[in-house]
Formats: C-alpha cells, sequence, structure tokens
C-alpha cells in the first residue's frame, strides 16, 4: 500500500507542476491581449533599402501623420506600407477592443524592414560574358502603440537644482568680470 501512495503523491506533484505551467501561459496570453499591435510584411519585391527610405519617414510618428505621409509619397513603397499601417491599426483594435480608435492616440512604436529573400539571375554581358542581377526582396515589420499620459513629477526637486545653479552661475559671471578688468588696466 505505500507503494500505491508514494506512486499518487508524484502523480498528484506532476498535475500540479503542469497546472502551474499553463497558469502562467495563461498569464502571459491574457497581458498579450491588451498593448502594442504587430502587423508583418514578407517578401516585398523591392530592395530593402529603397524600403527603409519610407520606412525611416514614419518612424516616431503618430498615426494620422503617417498616413498622410504615405498617402502622397510618391514612391513604390508607400502604398504597400499604407496599407500594412492600416492592417496594425486594425490589429490595435481588435487586441483593445475597451477603447476607442479616436481616444488611443496612437502612434508608430517600431518600424524595421530586413532583406528577404533574393533571386539570382543572369544577364548576357559583352563578349561571351554574363552578369549576375540579383533581385532583391524584404520583410517589414510595424509595431503599433497608444500613447501613454506622462505622469507629472515632483516639484520640489526642479526648484532645488534652479535654486542651486544661479549662485554657481553668479560665481563665475563674477570671475569672468574681474579677469576684464584685469586686462584692461
Amino acid at each position: 500500500m505505500s507503494i500505491n501512495r508514494s506512486v499518487m503523491e508524484e502523480t498528484v506533484k506532476k498535475t500540479k507542476r503542469s497546472v502551474t505551467k499553463r497558469a502562467k501561459l495563461e498569464a502571459i496570453k491574457e497581458a498579450a491581449k491588451t498593448g502594442p499591435a504587430t502587423a508583418y510584411l514578407k517578401d516585398v519585391p523591392t530592395s530593402p533599402r529603397k524600403m527603409r527610405l519610407v520606412a525611416d519617414m514614419i518612424r516616431g510618428v503618430r498615426v494620422n501623420h503617417a498616413l498622410n505621409l504615405l498617402k502622397y509619397e510618391a514612391k513604390y513603397s508607400s502604398l504597400k506600407l499604407e496599407k500594412l499601417l492600416l492592417s496594425a491599426i486594425s490589429n490595435w483594435s481588435v487586441k483593445n477592443s475597451d477603447q476607442k480608435l479616436e481616444e488611443a492616440d496612437l502612434f508608430v512604436k517600431e518600424i524595421f524592414v530586413d532583406g528577404g529573400r533574393q533571386l539570382k539571375r543572369l544577364r548576357p554581358a559583352p563578349q561571351g560574358r554574363a552578369h549576375r542581377i540579383r533581385k532583391r526582396s524584404n520583410h517589414v515589420t510595424l509595431v503599433v502603440d497608444s500613447m501613454k499620459p506622462v505622469t507629472e513629477k515632483t516639484e520640489e526637486k526642479p526648484e532645488a537644482k534652479k535654486a542651486g545653479k544661479p549662485a554657481v552661475k553668479a560665481k563665475k559671471v563674477a570671475k569672468k568680470k574681474s579677469t576684464k578688468k584685469e586686462t584692461k588696466e
């Protein structure tokens, strides 16, 4: 009988561990349901360098301003990024269904462009040679988040700093005046 009890205790311990693991995973999933939203764009048939030119324009910018920039930009990459930004906004609205989109004050938190696969082709060159052509592609990742309200710091510390600085400046000014008078004489 003692063997059966020890086996039962081990199974109980195993289930307890699995329950705790499951609870941790559920907590992580719940935390991921709110907050920033991500959208991905894979295998865009332009070079990463050209895409980065447009991506740098909208990094850290509010969403409404970024959409205006992308709408009136003449580059091909701007059309793709505009669609991606709209997708990220809809992902955010699904994630944060309790908040209104107009009140959220969204901005582009992160955007980065990675190189994708390269198609290698050959182009005929003079004297029977061949030049290799690399047709590049890229992957774009865009993260959208809402602006957090800035908490005000206590006013005592800045006042203490302000009170100390003028005294130091006054000493420096007095030293400069005294050196100027000495040089004139």
